[in-house]
């Protein structure tokens, strides 16, 4: 993968999760990113899919700090994520143990009716959950949305967050997960 791209895409979601602009990620980010998607799907933190959802962030957590926390303070610097993001799911692994089944049930969430797809308005809510400027989810649902049928499979959610965080192809619809680069 492109380092240029690689850095963008990391940059990007590091800012996705430094909310208050401390210049770290800390577990407690994860946290807050899991309670807005839970609340924002009108689930609670006890139902099967918010339990799922804050276990599997939880495990992507512990992952990540193990590689990228290396002075042990509890927080991650953006280069500590960087680093921590290359090592755990990039080249290491943990993408398929650790960072799919978080990705799945994430995409379980968004499913509000179980019917396999994610619409244009429960995909805004997943973006609203990790600040995604307003006027950049419209553009990121319309590249993912490959066949244009105006829905995305939980399939092809997944795949376009797999694309985003371990993808090389720099033209991926998966690359839009949180707007442009």
């Amino acid at each position: 993968m492109s380092t240029a791209l690689l850095k963008r895409k990391l940059d990007q979601s590091f800012a996705r999760l430094d909310t208050a602009g401390t210049g770290y990620a800390e577990r407690a980010d994860f946290q807050d990113v899991g309670a807005r998607l839970i609340r924002g799907f009108g689930q609670s933190p006890t139902s099967p899919k918010g339990k799922a959802v804050a276990v599997r962030l939880e495990a992507v957590w512990a992952e990540l700090a193990a590689y990228a926390d290396t002075d042990r303070d509890g927080r991650i610097s953006s280069a500590e994520y960087e680093h921590g993001m290359t090592k755990a799911f990039i080249e290491g692994p943990g993408f398929d143990p650790v960072f799919h089944p978080c990705a799945e049930a994430v995409a379980e969430l968004c499913d509000t009716d179980g019917d396999g797809q994610v619409r244009r308005e429960e995909f805004a809510v997943l973006q609203r959950a990790f600040n995604t400027p307003v006027s950049d989810i419209s553009a990121a649902f319309n590249r993912i949305d490959t066949d244009g049928d105006g829905t995305l499979s939980t399939q092809e959610l997944v795949a376009a967050i797999r694309a985003y965080y371990i993808g090389t192809d720099p033209e991926a619809p998966g690359n839009w997960l949180f707007g442009p680069l």
